[in-house]
């Protein structure tokens, strides 16, 4: 993509509504406007990213196994009348009568309807286990919507739901999840610590939040230090073995980690106090376990090996996937822009033409342009005749992990600068070189 064909409407000044570092560098970047409050349109640099943050937990979901599908924006009140929870839910939920008088509602989660696609379609414990997911986009109509994408009404989630016939089935689909949610947040550059934490409307006994450590986060959070030390890295996971999902998730959970509400002050303080770490922390995602609950009050049941009819056990699983874009900027970022993780950048690198319009750099600029892309790579190139310091402010606030500079002195030495986003450290290269130099970075994020 070439800068001068982009729509890139970047802002000099910072908005007042915006309090936070991800409101306002999302909105001085030119990745989203606000439609109305807690509302906005994703512009083309927030979609390239929003895209990315979904193939992602598309390509993990897939991995555990779990099935994609969609479900409708807006539901019938009568499944939640079902379930108990239309009236129950509160104010957040936006409740909607149609031209015949029908109640509906715009779902602010699915687990109802889900619910009824499988009771309409699953009869015997043979079928299972089953796991449902989907990206959608939710409405959930906040008193005082702020903070951007990180506290919008209207979001787009992953959620996924699960289907088994005994509690010790479905707790293995917990486990499953939660591995393929650490994968998921390690694969877009994000620390993400599992809290146990309260179910709220959803219901269920074990549930478990997972949080970016941030200064901006909702969410007072209490942990043990060694919790950090953790990462899956380069470990193969077999989905498929029930002991090394458990293994992991104990590996994971053993340490001390809640939030404030569940926090245990007694437990806490039995680590050792220079372990001991409470901060502020971003909701990305949250898994449950609430068995029967909903099964038993819609009637999904299955037909289990003794003939007799029994209720399946469910779980619900959620990532906030709009929610993250804001997450990953508060937790990566510095006083000149975003600093985008290498999984999730709009655009793998940028180039930086110091003088357009002479031969010798523009006709570098297309050949390294031209390089990039043939490897599969997604360059932006700064075509556009402005001043330097512009361009570089410019490729700066917009975050991408990696520059090349070209100009008609270095060009003269054969050489381009390669500058990391993240520690400012740059090095000449010849161009080719340059091109070599990127590739080999990206190949094992897109290899992951």
């Amino acid at each position: 993509m070439r800068l001068s064909r982009y729509f890139l409407p970047v802002l000099k000044e910072t908005p007042s509504e915006a309090q936070i570092v991800s409101h306002r560098l999302m909105l001085r970047a030119g990745m989203i406007k606000q439609a109305t409050a807690g509302i906005y349109s994703w512009l083309p640099l927030g979609y390239r990213v929003l895209r990315k943050i979904e193939n992602i937990v598309h390509e993990e979901q897939a991995r555990a196994g779990h099935l994609p599908m969609l479900m409708p924006t807006l539901q019938s009140a009568d499944l939640w009348r079902e379930s108990g929870r239309y009236d129950d839910y509160g104010q957040e939920m936006l409740r909607i009568t149609d031209r015949h008088g029908r109640d509906m509602l715009y779902g602010p989660t699915n687990e109802e309807l889900i619910t009824d696609i499988f009771r309409s379609n699953v009869s015997s414990y043979k079928d299972l286990p089953l796991t449902l997911y989907q990206i959608q986009w939710k409405f959930r109509d906040e008193i005082r919507p702020r903070f951007g994408v990180m506290r919008g009404r209207e979001f787009l989630m992953k959620d996924g739901y699960n289907f088994d016939l005994t509690k010790e089935d479905a707790m293995y689909a917990y486990d499953r999840h939660m591995v393929s949610y650490l994968r998921t947040y390690e694969r877009m550059g994000l620390k993400a610590i599992p809290m146990r934490a309260d179910s709220g409307p959803i219901g269920g006994d074990d549930t478990h939040e997972f949080l970016v450590l941030a200064e901006t986060g909702e969410s007072e959070v209490f942990y043990d230090a060694d919790i950090l030390n953790l990462t899956l890295g380069n470990r193969t996971v077999n989905y498929d073995d029930h002991a090394q999902c458990a293994d992991i998730v104990r590996e994971w959970t053993t340490p001390y980690a809640r939030t404030d509400e569940t926090h245990d002050a007694a437990l806490f303080d039995q680590i050792p106090e220079a372990r001991r770490r409470s901060s502020r922390g971003i909701e990305v995602g949250q898994i449950f376990y609430f068995g029967t609950k909903y099964s038993e009050a819609m009637g999904a049941t299955v037909q289990g090996p003794d003939g007799q009819a029994v209720p399946v056990h469910m779980g619900s699983h959620g990532i906030g996937v709009s929610r993250l874009l804001g997450a990953i900027i508060e937790a990566s970022h510095d006083d000149k822009g975003i600093i985008w993780p290498e999984g999730v950048t709009p655009f793998h690198c940028g180039i930086v033409n110091l003088k357009q319009g002479d031969e010798e750099a523009d006709g570098a600029c297309e050949t390294l342009y031209s390089a990039l892309t043939a490897l599969g790579l997604d360059p932006l190139y700064d075509d556009r005749n402005e001043r330097a310091g512009g361009k570089f402010a410019t490729m700066d606030l917009i975050g991408l992990p990696w520059r090349i500079t070209v100009g008609p002195r270095g060009l003269k030495n054969g050489v381009v600068e390669l500058t990391c986003r993240r520690t400012g450290e740059s090095e000449e290269l010849p161009p080719q070189e340059a091109v070599k130099r990127v590739a080999e970075i990206y190949a094992p994020i897109r290899a992951a």
